[in-house]
Formats: C-alpha cells, structure tokens, sequence
C-alpha cells in the first residue's frame, strides 16, 4: 500500500465507526454507501474502467481499491487489460487469463472525482437516514396525530412541537395562515410523510394538508370511522374554507347528517380544530352534473352544461341573485367547487348578464 493510499485509508476507517454511531446506522451499510460513491469517483478518471473492487476490513482497517484487469499477452484495452510482465510485478502467481488487481492510489484521483464522492457520499447518508425514518414513523405517515407546542421561533414563527416524545419541526408554511401557536398547545398535525431538504432528513408534519380534513371527520364521526360513510374528495384553502364530498355505503344513514351531528356538534369539532375554518359537506355524486351542482352549494344551480366529460369543463347557470354566492368571495367558492369536482366551471347567471 503506498503512504497516500495508506492515509487515506486510515482516515477513512478511523472516522467510520463516529460518523455510523452519529448517524444511527452499522458501519457496514456506510461502508456500502462509500463504496457506491467512490466507485462514482474513480469512473471519473477512469472512465473506461470496467471492474472495481473494494477491499474492506473493518476489524483491521483496511481499505483498499482495485481495477481488476485481464491478463493478456497483447494490451489492446488499457482501462481493462495488463501485460503479463506488468501483472508478474503485482504477483508472480498470475497467468494469462487471469484477473489482475491494480491497487489505486487515492491521490490520484481529481478533486472534482473526490468533490463527486463527497456529495454522494453524502447523499447515500441522507437516504439510509431517510429509510430510517419511514421505517419508524411508517405507522403513523398519513394520520392525524397529537402534538405538544414546545417552542415558536422568533421571525421564522417555525413550531417545535413533540411528536410521541420526539421533537419535529412544525414549519410556518404549514401551519394554518393567521393561526397563532404558543407554548403548550395541544395540537393535530398531519404526518405527510420525511421531508427532503438538504440538512437531515426529518419528519414532515402539517396543518395545511387537505387529508387533514379527512383524519379530523374519521376522528369525530363514527360512521366515517367505520366506513358507513365515505368521503369521496376534499378541497381546501387552508384557514379559510373547505369543502368536502361524502357518500352513505348505507341507505339507512344520512351522509350529510352523521358529518354535521346533533346540533351541528361534529362538524363544529372539526372546525374548532382548525381554528375556525368553515366546511361545507355536500353529496357526493357518480353524475358529474349532479356532482357539480351540490359542489357549488350553498348557491342554487339552474343548469349545468358538458359538452365533452373528457374535456372536464362545463358552464353553469345560476339564477342572477346567487350569482355572487356561486361565485364566492374573491373567486373561492367557485374555485373549491373546480378543485373538488375536477372540472373547469364557468358560471353564468340566468338573464346571461349581471349587474352588481
């Protein structure tokens, strides 16, 4: 081994066993991630070269690497074949046909090849950690959970809230606009799943995030618990309004009652949650003309006009007094109503104009 490839080595084996124990994963998958990089790095090089291998040992710190060449009387392919006599001063035992190893020496790699290996090293690292993180919280991604305010950064407004002990980031983009958390509350947030910036990778939860909606009513309503009613599509604009389409599997049970409750008591659960945001729950239907219709509730609907489902648009017609409730304030109802039904709609009032 020569003394650049030696300290190489060294270092790489003296500084593993830390960055494994830092990073919570066993040496030998790291190990693999470096292998993966470096392998990156010498093609950069050695672009040509075929076969590399590695030869760890983490008991004795070892870590070497090789282009394995072929053994050939004639060298018609530098990157992937030795001459005998070239291969008898690595070993006198090899023969042609044989696979010689050529150990590298790191210092002959280019900064740019080492600059490669550093970041997928890195990179590797982020991964393993990001499995790591699916692994444990895999029960939880897509549930509505309890969270504790542990503390509101200054500027940022970002939440540090404890998760089943575990402290998470509650960033201000996903919290509710205009919600104002303190120390102490006692909040649901929803587990959209492990986020992926460039620092470590960490669990992503959120109070924005539509599916929200649905783990709030699955909480709160039984019948949507068990499956009795479903709730076929939700459209949200986060702190303001939502709008969510649900469907009995039961004719002996009212959709829209079991969401609203006694005394609109569920509901009202829900909205609380969300710090006041209205809902609107409305039925659900395999007509995409009917469909549109209750989507546009509270307004009234005279008509509703597809001249091709495939398009996914249509025109409305509203008498002229709900044309304003149709349309909502600053375009809102009408653009939940697109969003929960999946068509474009353009609303018309029934005189054909409006004045206002």
């Amino acid at each position: 081994m020569t003394k650049g490839t030696k300290g190489s080595s060294e270092k790489i084996m003296d500084v593993l066993p830390l960055l494994a124990k830092e990073k919570g994963m066993s040496p030998e998958t790291l190990i693999e991630k470096i292998e993966a990089a470096l392998t990156i790095a010498i093609k950069r090089d050695y672009p040509r070269s075929e076969n590399i291998k590695f030869d760890t040992d983490l008991a004795k710190g070892k870590f070497d690497v090789f282009i394995m060449k072929n053994v050939v009387e004639e060298v018609e392919d530098p990157a992937n074949e030795i001459t005998l006599e070239d291969a008898r001063h690595i070993s006198k035992r090899l023969n042609i046909g044989d696979v010689c190893p050529v150990k590298l020496d790191t210092k002959h790699f280019g900064r740019i090849a080492a600059q490669t290996a550093k970041q997928v090293i890195k990179q590797g690292i982020k991964e393993v950690e990001r499995e790591q993180l699916v692994e444990q919280w895999g029960g939880l991604q897509n549930e509505a959970i309890s969270a504790e305010v542990k503390k509101i950064e200054t500027g940022s407004l970002n939440a540090l809230v404890s998760v089943n002990g575990n402290e998470v980031m509650l960033f201000r983009g996903d919290q509710i606009p205009n919600e104002e958390l303190h120390e102490g509350d006692i909040i649901k947030v929803f587990v959209s799943g492990v986020s992926s910036a460039d620092r470590r990778p960490t669990l992503r939860v959120s109070r924005t995030h539509k599916e929200l909606i649905r783990r709030l009513f699955e909480l709160e309503v039984p019948e949507i618990g068990d499956g009795t009613v479903e709730i076929k599509a939700i459209s949200r604009e986060a702190g303001s309004r939502s709008k969510i389409a649900v469907i009995s599997n039961n004719e002996n049970v009212d959709a829209l009652g079991s969401c609203i409750g006694p005394q609109r008591s569920r509901i009202t659960k829900v909205c609380e949650e969300l710090r006041g945001e209205k809902i609107d729950v409305v039925l659900y239907s395999e007509d995409p003309v009917e469909f549109i219709k209750q989507a546009l509730k509270p307004a009234s609907v005279i008509s509703v006009d597809i001249p091709d489902e495939t398009v996914k648009a249509c025109s409305v017609v509203v008498p002229d007094n709900q044309l304003s409730l149709a349309i909502g304030n600053k375009g809102q109802n009408a653009k939940l109503a697109a969003r929960l039904t999946g068509f474009k709609i353009d609303i018309k009032p029934e005189s054909g104009f409006f004045e206002g």
